[in-house]
Formats: structure tokens, C-alpha cells, sequence
């Protein structure tokens, strides 16, 4: 039968990893598998996230220039 362990464990220097398992028999043979979690996002602040979207103006008077534009083409 399997007998599985699952541990958070926090990467050393040189890529080392320790696995401390008491319950596990000495001499045992066992397969071990890392499963590397994804780093956080960094949160950015809103003005950093301004023209980055689709449709999105970069400056206030941009969106302006876009609005006028757009009334000046209705008269």
C-alpha cells in the first residue's frame, strides 16, 4: 500500500531541499516528487495599471481627445 507525505517546505541555498518524515522506516526506499509552487504576483497600484488595458488611454487627456473626437464626428 502508498503511504503519502505532504510537506510545505521552503527551498535552501544551492536548490537544496530537507524532507523530515519520522514515521517513514529507515533504509526505505521512497520516490519523491516537487511540485514548485508559482512566486506571488507583486499587487501594482492603479495609476501603474493606467493604458495597460484594451481600450484603456494612458492619460486623462487622451481619453478627452478620444471623447471630443468622437462628439465632433455626431454633429
Amino acid at each position: 500500500m502508498l503511504h503519502a507525505i505532504r510537506q510545505k517546505i521552503t527551498v535552501q541555498a544551492g536548490g537544496r531541499i530537507e524532507l523530515c518524515a519520522p514515521e517513514l522506516a529507515e533504509g526505505t526506499r521512497a520516490d519523491v516528487i516537487v511540485i514548485e509552487e508559482p512566486a506571488p504576483e507583486v499587487l501594482r497600484s492603479l495609476s501603474e495599471l493606467l493604458g495597460q488595458g484594451r481600450g484603456a488611454y494612458a492619460t486623462p487627456e487622451a481619453a478627452d481627445a478620444f471623447l471630443r473626437g468622437e462628439r465632433d464626428a455626431w454633429e
